[in-house]
């Protein structure tokens, strides 16, 4: 049967994850087992050659486990180098890696075996439809964790590993130069809110631990200073860095004046029932009602009776934008509890008809053709597809950037991407006062 029919039995989500940990690439089924037989010959005669691949086994207790090689399979019978493989096994959505320790001993080549991982891991051992298990040589990992001991194999495939490739026409249309820097940054420095009691539009930043809020603000704060410098507080860490509900002025310049725009910063979302900011605290935030460095509490929102609490916020107080923040190298493998924490923020935003917009951060770090020039951003046919894939908002409304971390000087592209990014937020302000402006006429007009 030819592969066009072949049905992958990878979830969406398996497949994303798996993806991940390679970057910028697709998978393409080789060899079925179910299909062309639960042999070592089958599987040599569509897999060899052809590389990098990822092998999975299924067991009827339902694990999903396996591993992935650049190395093409052969019938050498020898052991091959390969310092990338590793071993793989699925708890729920997130994959658990295991690396080779022994790299001379990653993969060996045998005629009568299917995929073969050291003498640690093989599927279709000895031409039957099992798995020869044995960790602790060049792999090490936890027999019971990865495929619950049951080591009949209900199906085993074989994907070959293919880089996406660099797309003809940008899906979005650039100007690399100096200029168009310059005239990004003085579209933002002479902005002025459409609402005459408003001077300066506020965007809040929402997203999960790590992902490059505080970075964010950072390095467009780097860009309006002319070098790279470090405001607010940023890192990695597994629970949120930033505590506080905290509201960042740019300057333009040193001694500049502030711009016309607050960067607010939440803390980072998290999995766990009772870590990060609570719905009720990013609810009063919207509103205008909190305080600028208010300690965010996960036990329980700020009550109204509170001090510092805002009871009649104006206008200026409140959220005009809301910008969503993840990381681009880690959103095909968004866990469930971070989906559902901000799909109800998402709902509340859209009852208080506020924009919204998404920040993709660390693009270099999920694509690397971006790594190799981040003007290639938008001939990533990965970056389009990974930004319309989970996210659910239209793909108009996603914009991807690169924060400077590590870097001791500015790059005129890199720039570029971060001021279009607020660009777009003051469009979607404006967009925000628009509908106030056409709620008072309405009212005003008796319509």
């Amino acid at each position: 049967m030819s592969v066009n029919y072949m049905n992958s039995k990878l979830t969406t989500n398996q497949e994303r994850a798996i993806c991940s940990q390679l970057r910028n690439v697709k998978l393409k089924l080789l060899y079925k087992a179910s299909i062309h037989g639960f042999t070592g010959a089958a599987f040599h005669q569509h897999c060899d050659n052809k590389s990098p691949t990822v092998s999975v086994g299924y067991n009827k207790s339902g694990y999903v486990f396996g591993g992935y090689t650049r190395r093409p399979f052969t019938q050498s019978g020898q052991f091959v180098n390969d310092c990338e493989a590793f071993l793989f096994s699925f708890s729920g959505r997130m994959l658990e890696k295991y690396p080779c320790f022994s790299a001379s001993y990653a993969v060996k080549m045998i005629n009568n075996c299917g995929p073969y991982f050291g003498e640690d891991l093989i599927l279709l051992n000895g031409s039957q439809p099992v798995v020869h298990s044995n960790p602790g040589k060049y792999y090490n990992f936890n027999a019971r964790q990865m495929h619950g001991n049951d080591l009949n194999l209900t199906e085993c495939e074989v994907y070959q590993v293919e880089e996406t490739v660099i797309m003809a026409k940008p899906w979005r249309l650039v100007i690399w130069e100096s200029k168009t820097k310059t005239e990004l940054m003085e579209s933002i420095q002479f902005y002025k809110p459409l609402n005459n009691s408003v001077t300066q539009a506020r965007v809040l930043l929402v997203g999960p631990v790590g992902v490059g809020k505080s970075s964010f603000f950072n390095s467009i704060n780097s860009v309006f200073r002319g070098h790279v410098t470090s405001q607010a507080i940023s890192g990695s860490s597994s629970t949120s860095l930033t505590t506080q509900f905290r509201t960042f002025s740019v300057k333009a310049g040193r001694e500049g004046k502030p711009l016309p725009l607050v960067l607010c910063d939440t803390m980072g979302l998290e999995e766990n029932v009772g870590a990060g900011p609570v719905i009720d605290d990013i609810s009063n935030i919207l509103k205008g009602h909190l305080p600028d460095r208010y300690q965010f509490n996960p036990s329980g929102p700020l009550q109204s009776e509170a001090h510092g609490f805002c009871k009649s916020p104006d206008l200026k107080d409140k959220i005009h934008c809301v910008t969503y923040v993840l990381d681009a190298s880690k959103i095909s493998i968004m866990s469930t509890k971070i989906e559902e924490k901000l799909k109800a923020i998402r709902r509340t935003v859209n009852l208080m008809g506020i924009p919204q917009l998404l920040l993709l951060t660390k693009i270099d770090e999920a694509c690397a053709l971006v790594r190799e020039d981040i003007r290639n951003v938008y001939r990533s046919s990965y970056i389009k597809e990974l930004a319309a894939a989970r996210v659910g908002v239209p793909l108009s409304c996603i914009i991807p950037v690169k924060n400077y971390s590590e870097e001791l000087e500015l790059d005129t592209n890199t720039d570029i991407l971060l001021l279009s990014a607020v660009v777009q937020m003051i469009r979607f302000v404006d967009n925000f006062f628009d509908d106030i402006s056409g709620q008072l006429s309405s009212l005003t007009t008796g319509k």
